[in-house]
C-alpha cells in the first residue's frame, strides 16, 4: 500500500475510533438487556452488527470477558461463547493487519527490542505458543495483537491459536451471563467451577518458565 494511501487510511481509522469512544457508540455492548433486545428485534442484521461492534470493542482493547458475559446473557451459554469468540477473533485479525500494514515501521522503531524478542520466541511452533499466551491469565490482548502484527510471524497460526485460546475463558463468562439471564443456578455454578479450573490451569502454566517468558513478551509494561 503506498505511503500516502496508508496514512490516509490510518487517519480515517483513528478518527472513527475516536468518535466511537467519544460518543459511546460501543457502550451498548456493556448492557446485556440492550444487546438482548437488539438481537431479538433485528434478526440476522442484529447478529452482524453485534459481531462487528464486538470485534471493534475488543479490537481497541476492551475486555473480551465482558463481551462474552453480555452475549451469554443475551443468547445463552453456547451461542454466546461462539459469537463472542468469533467477534474477538475478528477484532484480533483487524488489529494484527492494522499493525502490519500501518504501524509496523513506527512501532518497530519504538519497540524494536520487543519485536525481535517476539520473533525469536514465536517463529517456531507459532500456533501452540500463541495458544499458550491466550490461555494464561496475564498479558494484554491488545499488545499481543499489535506485537504479532509488527513481527514476522504468519497470520494463519496466529489467528487459529488465538481463537482456540479464547474459547475456554469465553465459555466461562458466557455461562455466567447465561446463568444470570435465565436464573439458572446450575449454569452459574458450572461457570464458577470452570473459572476456578481455568485459573488453576493458568497459574500452573504461568509457573512454567517458558510460559512466563512468552507472557513477558506481550505484556503492556514499558
Amino acid at each position: 500500500m503506498p505511503n500516502q494511501a496508508r496514512w490516509l487510511f490510518f487517519a480515517a481509522l483513528a478518527l472513527v475510533s475516536y468518535l466511537a469512544i467519544h460518543y459511546g457508540w460501543l457502550d451498548f455492548l456493556a448492557n446485556e438487556n440492550q444487546v438482548a433486545s437488539y438481537l431479538r428485534n433485528h434478526g440476522i442484521t442484529g447478529f452482524l452488527v453485534v459481531t462487528l461492534a464486538g470485534a471493534a470493542f475488543t479490537g481497541i482493547g476492551a475486555p473480551r470477558q465482558l463481551l462474552a458475559f453480555v452475549l451469554g446473557f443475551a443468547m445463552g451459554g453456547i451461542n454466546g461463547t461462539i459469537l463472542s469468540s468469533l467477534a474477538t477473533a475478528i477484532g484480533a485479525a483487524g488489529c494484527f493487519f492494522t499493525a502490519r500494514w500501518l504501524l509496523r515501521e513506527s512501532l518497530t522503531r519504538r519497540f524494536g527490542h520487543r519485536m525481535r524478542q517476539f520473533d525469536q520466541l514465536f517463529r517456531d511452533q507459532t500456533l501452540m505458543k500463541v495458544l499458550m499466551v491466550r490461555l494464561l491469565p496475564v498479558g494484554s490482548n491488545l499488545v499481543t495483537n499489535l506485537v504479532a502484527g509488527c513481527s514476522g510471524i504468519r497470520f494463519a497460526p496466529f489467528l487459529v491459536g488465538s481463537t482456540l485460546g479464547y474459547i475456554p475463558q469465553m465459555l466461562v463468562f458466557a455461562l455466567a451471563g447465561a446463568g444470570i439471564g435465565s436464573a439458572d443456578q446450575y449454569q452459574l455454578l458450572l461457570s464458577v467451577v470452570l473459572f476456578i479450573l481455568a485459573s488453576l490451569i493458568g497459574a500452573l502454566l504461568y509457573h512454567n518458565h517458558r510460559a512466563r517468558t512468552l507472557t513477558n513478551s506481550v505484556s503492556d509494561q514499558s
